[in-house]
């Protein structure tokens, strides 16, 4: 193909390089990517054939101008892989896999390049670099020194055939987990079946049965954590046993979808790179270039955590029985898929909340604007205009351009909130264009959620679960949007892994914050705002239910380090006898709270870049929760504070060291009291 024939091929004439989603066919992928590899690795030669010594500027500005192609071919490719994956996208995806793979290690691994970067590395004192520079050097150096550049021959080709096998696996995994989770989606025979749903989720359960030719029956779908947000709310106990049955079977049931071969598979591929590489195991590897340091570092704040954590959710579980046998006819023991609807009941009595209730006033639309956005506008002084002439990679993402205060350029932001089959559980950020001074680009980054669509003419009434999510995905798109860097390195959330989660959790903040609440939270029919009362019982449950959310969460953490500190030639016979085993160890083997990710439904850890750096969400939540408490102290809501924040954390993307950046933000290290505070464990 030619760049006249494959709109992928040259740049997009679209505003902020947005890719020509409309003219862009699925056949165009695969060549794309075959050119792009083949520019790089020239891009690459032109480098190491240069006669002269290296110098910053023949070495590492080269190194960085190298890629754009790719760069620009895979972020549209991987948007639409992890959104749209079609069976014919699917099928791409797993022959890219090794392919990609392959020509990362090509140039990570290239003997010459890394004796160049050596060379710059070495005089590192003496050059005239200003700190941003300075910080590329260090990061090219210690990276690909981390990646087995140093290596000989013979180990470079055996890490080679290692990268291309797991990123194969990878891509099986995600799509075993795609296929069971659609094949496992509860249907209903009778509405009377999903009793105590709203109707707009009563609704969104037909349409989705209506989407697969059910017509008449009601569908609900798999979210990719252990739990469903109807468990709360439905009042026939088989429907939720049902359900949470079904979400607990993802991926294990012995059928063409099960992934137990394929992790187990993952795990020893792991552990024997990490042994070619020189580390005990996969999570040494893993944390040794992570804030973190070390596994031993995870594992103390991990074990420090769980106990309390285990010791609250046995409280909560005491609480919860005590309320089935006073109200229940016939009393029963309290089981896993009990336990949200009957903490609702708890959290009625206790402070006069009906969390499910509430969803009148949180109307999506309404939750976007008047209250992301909102916040986004009163901290940082930008506006988002939609752009209803853009058209993204589906019918259902919609564009906002984002301006700052001074009417200048920040981007494009692209919005994905509905649930569809080809799309992948949970909910994410990423890139579809990265900002660089050097490339003269501005960012363009995406949130894909997982909300249940309701039939047409019923508005989205998100639960405040969802409400979270939105908002914590939008700091993640803040960052992105926000960081100004000159190397395409060290663009938006290229930053330690233990460190992205942290200004998505700081914006959390704003849900609850008065004025940001008093100007979203407003019933969709009446327009009437949230009662002030519930407002303050709802910032007084803060803690209620964190025994069970924060076990649930610290058994996954576990299991992810669990099952990447196997050493090289372990056997392991059956994933859920390991998994048992894990959770035993540290306390969390609960039948009461499973696992928030069991292993073979683990995506963050199987076929996303969170592998033994799970824990990094509450590791972040510690700079996250010291952070919060700064803002409150400091006037909360203003300009100042965001543009504090911006300059200091968010805009400086990867190019800083992140607690440097944090120190540099705050004026100290960040405290770990009022995260336990938060949690409820601190008592």
């Amino acid at each position: 193909m030619t760049e006249a024939t494959n709109p992928l091929l040259s740049p997009s004439a679209l505003p902020y390089g947005l890719p020509d989603y409309a003219a862009i066919r699925p056949e165009h992928y695969l060549p794309a990517f075959r050119q792009a590899f083949e520019e790089q690795l020239r891009e690459v030669r032109a480098i190491t054939v240069v006669r002269s010594m290296p110098t910053f500027e023949n070495t590492l500005v080269a190194l960085e101008r190298s890629g754009e192609l790719l760069d620009r071919v895979a972020h549209a490719f991987y948007t639409v892989s992890s959104a749209d994956a079609t069976p014919e996208i699917q099928a791409i995806d797993e022959e890219l896999a090794p392919l990609m793979a392959a020509h990362e290690d090509a140039i990570r691994l290239d003997s010459q390049l890394y004796w160049r970067v050596s060379q710059v590395h070495s005089q590192l004192d003496e050059l005239e670099l200003d700190a941003e520079q300075r910080y590329l050097v260090q990061r090219h150096f210690r990276e690909m020194t981390h990646a087995g550049a140093a290596l000989d021959d013979e180990a470079k080709a055996r890490l080679t055939e290692l990268n291309k096998r797991l990123s194969s696996l990878s891509t099986a995994f995600e799509k075993n987990l795609l296929n069971d989770t659609n094949d496992l989606a509860v249907l209903f025979d009778d509405a009377s079946e999903l009793d105590g749903l709203t109707s707009g989720e009563l609704s969104a359960t037909a349409r989705a049965a209506a989407d697969r030719g059910e017509d008449g029956r009601f569908l609900v779908g798999l979210p990719l954590f252990s739990g469903h947000p109807y468990l709360s709310s439905l009042t026939v106990r088989e429907s939720r046993r049902r359900i949470l049955e079904a979400s607990l079977s993802r991926g294990s049931r012995g059928n063409a979808n099960d992934n137990g071969a394929v992790l187990t598979e993952i795990v020893r591929l792991r552990a024997e790179r990490a042994a070619l590489l020189g580390y005990p195991s996969h999570a040494a590897y893993i944390t040794a270039d992570e804030t973190a340091g070390s596994p031993d570092a995870v594992e103390r704040m991990l074990r420090d955590l769980a106990a309390p954590a285990a010791r609250n959710a046995a409280r909560e579980a005491e609480a919860l029985q005590d309320i089935i046998d006073a109200t229940e006819p016939e009393p029963f023991a309290l089981e896993a898929h009990d336990w949200a609807f009957y903490t609702e009941k708890v959290r009625q009595a206790r402070y006069e909340i009906d969390t499910a209730a509430l969803r009148p006033w949180f109307e999506a639309e309404r939750v976007l604007r008047d209250g992301v956005f909102f916040a986004a506008g009163q901290l940082y002084g930008v506006s988002f205009n939609e752009r209803e002439d853009l058209v993204a990679y589906h019918p259902g993402a919609r564009v906002f351009e984002v301006h700052d205060a001074d009417g200048s350029a920040v981007g494009l932001y692209v919005l994905d909130l509905y649930t569809r089959d080809s799309k992948r559980g949970g909910a994410w950020m990423n890139p579809i264009v990265s900002q660089s001074a050097l490339r003269g680009t501005l960012p363009v980054v995406v949130n894909n959620l997982n909300v249940a669509q309701p039939g047409d003419g019923d508005p989205t009434l998100l639960t405040l679960d969802e409400v979270t999510t939105l908002f914590h995905e939008f700091g993640h798109a803040l960052h992105g949007l926000f960081a100004r860097v000159t190397y395409p390195h060290f663009a938006g959330t290229n930053v330690f892994r233990d460190f992205v989660e942290f200004p998505s959790q700081v914006n959390e903040m704003w849900i609850l914050w008065s004025e940001v609440l008093d100007n979203y939270a407003k019933h969709f029919e009446t327009g009437e705002p949230l009662d002030a009362a519930i407002v303050e019982r709802l910032r007084a449950t803060e803690a209620f239910d964190q025994g069970h959310a924060t076990s649930e969460y610290l058994a996954a953490a576990w299991l992810d380090q669990a099952w990447h500190s196997v050493t090289a030639g372990a056997e392991i016979d059956d994933v859920a006898t390991f998994e048992a085993a894990a959770l035993s160890d540290i306390g969390l083997l609960n039948p009461l709270v499973p696992t928030r990710y069991s292993s073979t439904y683990f995506a963050h850890v199987f076929s996303g870049g969170y592998s033994a750096g799970y824990y990094s969400y509450i590791w972040s939540e510690v700079l996250d929760a010291d952070t919060v408490e700064w803002f409150r102290s400091n006037g909360g809501l203003t300009r100042a504070n965001g543009d504090r924040f911006r300059q200091r954390l968010l805009g400086v993307g990867g190019s800083k060291d992140p607690l440097e950046a944090y120190r540099d933000f705050r004026g100290r290290d960040a405290e770990i009291a009022p995260l336990l505070k938060r949690r409820g464990l601190d008592g």
